[in-house]
């Protein structure tokens, strides 16, 4: 068992050469700012906004500073104020809580299934106890769950949905994309997304009002006239005085270098399913690991790669970390006692004084996860699998465990 993996796990593919070409031109002129523009001019992020919102066939969008800004805004817009409990599911990551938090409101934290989704059953009776009015649906590691139920759900109980799409851009269920279900959709550009420009956000909706009001949240300085993807003046002059000016707004170079990434999206996601499902083929009846199911309704986009572990003793997924690091394979785990870097889960939020989840704790205990960046080859997914599956049956042997020391995640 002497094969190394030599690749990298964070490498991406570079900007495209349009992107480029036009954020170069963007520094010539020196106009960063969305709105600072000369006359005929239409700036960079207004252009972006246009183009998003006819990739995912919503009415408007707005480009913001990061994916957790999109968040923040989108809650803002929704009427979400300090104490306000919000629902989100309790697989996710620290941006999700974190804007919620940032305005002082609640994090309510609702059990994951086996197939990282959603528990609708704890999802209702969340509702019902704490009296939530919105749902902060995180498509975590790029699983969609049933989202018309969902929607069917939600609309039963009171709940407004805001979709977290950060790893579901370009994705789609029974062919509605995803972010198209809920009253506002949430995106991140930030460089291990489907768009890459480094940080970056986007927000999409069909209200009119939320929409004005995300602008108005975003910094507009009353120039909301200069947006393509946005409500007509009269629904900004009802609101524009209520509005307070939280500063989020995308400058035209990030917009410059997303824009020709839009029209990749859908190569990208073949690109990715190809190695996605490699890793699943190279994994399959591999003795301890648990694969995830993925709905035939779920048109996903498989930028990274999960796997149970089920049943197995944290000192044992230490030993097979450690084992499968050594050979060059970089793995996430989500049961982990402290944070890693990017990886952390429910309970290490302390400020949300979360309540003990058990079905959740069972399944993150055994949650293996890996990036599936496309500078990597069907060939470096097979290598990957087999590594991880030699790497699992040593593990699994192992009668006598010593202490070994949890690899850092990136």
């Amino acid at each position: 068992m002497s094969e190394r993996f030599t690749g990298s796990f964070t490498q991406q593919e570079p900007i495209p050469e349009a992107g480029i070409e036009a954020a170069v031109a963007v520094m010539r002129h020196g106009r960063l700012h969305r709105y600072n523009t000369v006359d005929g001019e239409i700036a960079e992020a207004a252009l972006l906004e246009e183009e998003f919102a006819a990739y995912t066939g919503a009415r408007f969008c707005l480009g913001l500073a990061s994916g957790g800004a999109a968040m923040a805004c989108a809650l803002r817009a929704c009427g979400v104020k300090p104490g306000d409990p919000v629902l989100s599911n309790a697989f996710t990551l620290a941006p999700v809580p974190g804007a919620i938090a940032s305005m002082g409101a609640r994090p309510v934290f609702v059990e994951v299934t086996e197939d990282l989704t959603i528990d609708f059953a704890h999802l209702e009776a969340q509702a019902k106890a704490t009296g939530a009015k919105v749902l902060l649906l995180s498509h975590m590691r790029g699983h969609v769950c049933d989202m018309e139920a969902l929607v069917s759900l939600c609309d039963r109980l009171g709940l407004k949905v805001i979709e977290d799409c950060a790893h579901t851009m370009g994705a789609a269920w029974k062919g509605v994309a995803s972010g198209r279900h809920g009253a506002v959709g949430c995106y991140s550009t930030q460089t291990y997304k489907h768009m890459n420009s480094g940080e970056g956000g986007l927000l999409v909706t069909d209200d009119e009002e939320l929409a004005a009001r995300a602008v108005l949240l975003s910094g507009s300085y009353m120039l909301f006239a200069r947006h393509r993807a946005a409500p007509g003046a009269e629904v900004f002059e009802r609101l524009k005085l209520d509005i307070p000016n939280v500063s989020s707004r995308m400058d035209n170079l990030r917009a410059a270098i997303l824009r020709p990434q839009i029209g990749m999206l859908e190569d990208r996601r073949a690109r990715w399913r190809v190695l996605y499902q490699g890793m699943e083929a190279g994994l399959a009846g591999v003795a301890g690991v648990q694969l995830i199911a993925r709905p035939q309704a779920e048109d996903y986009v498989g930028s990274s790669f999960q796997f149970l572990l089920p049943g197995w003793e944290a000192a044992r997924v230490v030993r097979f970390l450690a084992g499968a690091a050594a050979r060059g394979v970089e793995l996430k785990w989500f049961g982990a006692a402290d944070p890693q870097g990017f990886t952390s889960r429910y309970s290490h939020w302390r400020y949300a004084a979360p309540e003990v989840l058990p079905q959740t704790d069972r399944v993150l205990a055994g949650l293996i996860d890996m990036r599936l960046p496309l500078t990597f080859a069907p060939g470096d997914v097979a290598q990957i699998a087999r590594i991880i599956g030699e790497e699992v049956a040593v593990a699994a042997a192992a009668r006598e465990l010593s202490p070994v020391a949890a690899p850092t995640a990136d």
